[in-house]
């Protein structure tokens, strides 16, 4: 099976947490599951500013 068609057959929430990742640049994602079911995601996204920034 192609990477194409994997990323066609993927559902809304799989979606969101593989466009969540992908749109981070710094920090990280949290998936909760019960019962084998995803139930919430979270972002922390952490921006840093070198010494020279204004």
């Amino acid at each position: 099976m192609s990477e194409q068609t994997k990323t066609n057959e993927l559902n809304d929430v799989e979606r969101y947490i593989l466009s969540t990742i992908r749109n981070i640049q710094f920090g990280s994602v949290e998936v909760t599951i019960h019962d084998a079911n995803i139930v919430q995601v979270e972002k922390s996204e952490k921006k840093r500013f070198d010494k020279h920034s204004s």
